[in-house]
């Protein structure tokens, strides 16, 4: 069973009647909503958070080997993967 915790949110009045009109349409509760709403954004903030640090690194790989695809290389290589080929990607060079 899965640890909960309280926490107390202040929302505009606003939000707060869309969300029960919302919970009404939906017939769920509103703090159900909530929790699945901030359980969302929380696991695509982490996938940004996750891209931006392998953009990091590799910025850092290429700076220190010079190893890099031409975008023309990348681009055919990706037609082949949407063309549905087993393709390997390209090697990269200086």
């Amino acid at each position: 069973m899965t640890a909960l915790s309280n926490t107390s949110l202040m929302l505009d009045t606003n939000v707060e009647a869309r969300l029960q009109k919302l919970a009404a349409t939906k017939r769920r509760p509103a703090d159900r909503l909530m929790c699945e709403a901030i359980e969302q954004y929380v696991a695509r903030e982490e996938g940004r958070e996750q891209l931006r640090q392998d953009v990091l690194a590799a910025w850092e790989e290429y700076q220190a080997t010079g190893q890099h695809v031409t975008a023309e290389e990348a681009d055919a290589w990706l037609a082949r993967l949407e063309a549905g080929e087993d393709a390997d990607p390209p090697t990269p060079h200086k």
